[in-house]
């Protein structure tokens, strides 16, 4: 039934892409972040709902007159130069040629569905649209995972879809403490108030998820999240004392267990899990010191790449064979595309910010902008802040999630521009406008 179900919505809605395709971009996004195909258990597991999402809504952009020019600035020229680099690094990587085009068909695929969505949405209401769609693909996880933990007392693990790119429960952790910031802009700009209650609700329910994943990763990274989020907030002072009480009192609800688990952050050197990180990192630092331009290529986590640059013999407990992927998206950006690559995506995250606070500090005070850009530019710096902690443990680097938030201000950014640009040019029309003659009637 489910099958039949979702078959049905995604199909039934393609055809409306031919008329207005940011709905595409919108079905995109929904496909890519919850994988709703995961959820089934027949024919629909394996559909490519994506590929004809993707073709559906592509084919209409290019006649499209809702097609804008990409936005240029900082922030996209920046992800440009990522994208260029990790081409040529694909070309000279150590990998075969199918395992290194695989990921670059996965990786481009994402990017250039982004790049038609930043060519699309603009204005309020579509951009927040997106933020909906994009938060509660996610959210719905953790909202479920939330209860799960509540009512189990948090013993057992929270996991995202099965086959999907946040499957396992660290994943899943840092998706909802990139999203978590959203939720709070939602509610606060929300106009419908009988939401208010229903997204307060949600984001405590993702607060009790990412502790129920038991990631140790994510709850360094919800703290600092939580931290910087009070901060940002309107009433600073009152939020960070909210946050904190949320924060404390969900950490004292989760048991004995979770607690242990987490205080292997101090002991890292008896742990298993945390020593195959520190052994993963040993071996793409080794390949950057041997390739620092060009890097290994995508996908570090192959046998040849361990077998050459593994710092252990078979003696050791890991050097026995053991692969894994990266743990870090800094060391996968440097294990892949070398020095260069990790100063470009590390760039492009500090670039982001920085146009997120210059558009909050230009449409502080603007009737227009003024009660939603500062807001959602802020929680962009608390979402980045968490994916810069969280994902420091992870993989995630071709996530989707991280290149939408830079979207979110590509898109905030030629909204706010184009709207500035049309008023600077009424403002000469009015003035230049003859002033009506006057009439006086006496009697």
């Amino acid at each position: 039934m489910r099958d039949v179900v979702l078959t049905a919505i995604v199909f039934g809605l393609v055809p409306f892409f031919f008329t207005n395709p940011v709905l595409g971009t919108y079905v995109w996004a929904w496909l890519g972040m919850m994988s709703p195909h995961r959820a089934t258990y027949g024919f629909a597991y394996n559909l490519p709902f994506a590929y004809i999402v993707a073709i559906a809504t592509l084919v209409p952009f290019i006649f499209s007159k809702q097609r804008r020019p990409l936005p240029v600035n900082s922030i996209t020229v920046v992800l440009l130069l990522l994208l260029c680099w990790m081409c040529v690094t694909s070309v000279f990587a150590l990998n075969a040629a199918d395992v290194v085009l695989e990921r670059v068909i996965f990786f481009g695929k994402i990017q250039l569905m982004l790049f038609v969505t930043m060519m699309l949405v603009r204005g309020r209401r579509d951009i927040e649209r997106l933020i909906w769609i994009v938060t509660f693909s996610i959210g719905f996880y953790g909202i479920k995972g939330g209860i799960w933990t509540v009512l189990t007392g948090g013993g057992n693990r929270v996991y995202g879809p099965q086959g999907s790119f946040f499957e396992e429960n660290n994943g899943l952790a840092v998706a909802l403490v990139m999203i978590a910031p959203f939720v709070y802009y939602l509610y606060q700009t929300v106009k419908r108030r009988w939401l208010r209650p229903a997204l307060m609700f949600s984001g405590v329910a993702i607060s009790f998820a990412i502790l129920g994943s038991q990631s140790r990763g994510a709850l360094l990274a919800l703290v600092s999240m939580a931290a910087l989020l009070g901060l940002k907030s309107q009433r600073p002072v009152r939020a960070t004392v909210l946050l904190g009480v949320l924060v404390v009192g969900a950490i004292a609800f989760m048991p004995d267990s979770w607690t242990s688990r987490m205080e292997t952050i101090q002991t890292y050197e008896a742990d298993g899990s945390a020593m195959s990180r520190v052994y993963t990192w040993q071996t793409l630092w080794n390949v950057a010191l041997d390739r620092p331009i060009l890097g290994a290529g995508f996908r570090t986590d192959t046998p040849e790449i361990f077998a050459r640059y593994a710092p252990f013999d078979g003696s050791t407990t890991f050097g026995n064979g053991g692969v894994f992927v990266a743990h870090s998206i800094y060391f996968q950006a440097l294990g892949e595309h070398g020095f260069p690559g990790l100063f470009l995506f590390v760039l492009l995250g500090l670039v982001t910010w920085r146009k997120a606070g210059q558009l909050a500090k230009l449409t502080r005070a603007d009737p227009e902008f003024g009660d939603w850009v500062p807001v959602l530019m802020r929680m962009v710096q608390v979402s980045l802040l968490g994916f810069a902690v969280g994902g420091a443990f992870l993989s995630m680097m071709q996530f989707d999630i991280p290149y939408y938030i830079v979207g979110y201000v590509v898109m905030v950014d030629a909204t706010v521009r184009d709207r500035l640009k049309a008023r600077a040019l009424e403002l000469p029309s009015v003035a230049s406008s003859p002033t009506p003659p006057t009439t006086s009637i006496e009697g």
